[in-house]
């Protein structure tokens, strides 16, 4: 009796609405771009547009929530950045291809840009989540080391360049956002200062 019960609860459910998931990941995007990773799930689910209830229907918790808005954000810059990587190219060119197709995403996306930064030193990540965003990233790593080996750099860990390139190209982001006309210019300048810094 009591299965009885229980599937026809199932079969009686309301299915999920694909629009009203995306609409909770959207404003929760928004919501943590300013607020940070503290942001509280009411104020989300405020923003989406539903009940509290209904966020947790959609995802358990605020960290199922976070993680997996982590992984379609890392997801969506991997595309930006490596759907079209030409592997056959000069490493120059495979450098330049990844630092500016980062640089166009986020000026087109800057919420999202603030919030994988915030997700990226939040506690609420797992570690598996932060795996598998570093696995969908195994040739920009590979395209590093590549760089790194025959530089200036040679003897330092793959992360702080990374991290060079990042800060350049936040810097080139900002420039952008602020004098599009001049986008071009400013992101083949931002390459070329991070190219020089880890080839010479």
């Amino acid at each position: 009796m009591i299965e009885y019960a229980l599937n026809y609860c199932l079969a009686m459910a309301r299915p999920k609405s694909e629009d009203k998931r995306n609409a909770i990941l959207a404003a929760a995007i928004q919501v943590i771009a300013e607020l940070g990773a503290s942001a509280p799930t009411a104020k989300i689910a405020q923003r989406a547009g539903v009940a509290e209830g209904t966020l947790f229907t959609y995802f358990s918790t605020k960290d199922e929530l976070f993680n997996q808005l982590y992984l379609e954000i890392k997801t969506e810059m991997h595309e930006a950045m490596l759907s079209t990587y030409p592997r056959d190219a000069a490493l120059k060119e495979r450098a330049r291809h990844i630092f500016t197709g980062y640089v166009a995403w986020g000026v087109r996306h800057p919420a999202k840009r603030k919030t994988i930064a915030q997700l990226g030193v939040s506690e609420r990540v797992t570690a598996e989540s932060r795996a598998e965003g570093m696995r969908m990233f195994a040739e920009f790593g590979a395209l590093l080391d590549e760089s790194i080996a025959a530089g200036a750099l040679r003897d330092l860990p793959q992360q702080f360049v990374a991290s060079i390139m990042a800060a350049l190209a936040d810097t080139t982001m900002e420039f952008v956002g602020r004098e599009p006309e001049r986008a071009q210019r400013y992101t083949d300048s931002g390459f070329e200062a991070f190219w020089n810094a880890i080839t010479h």
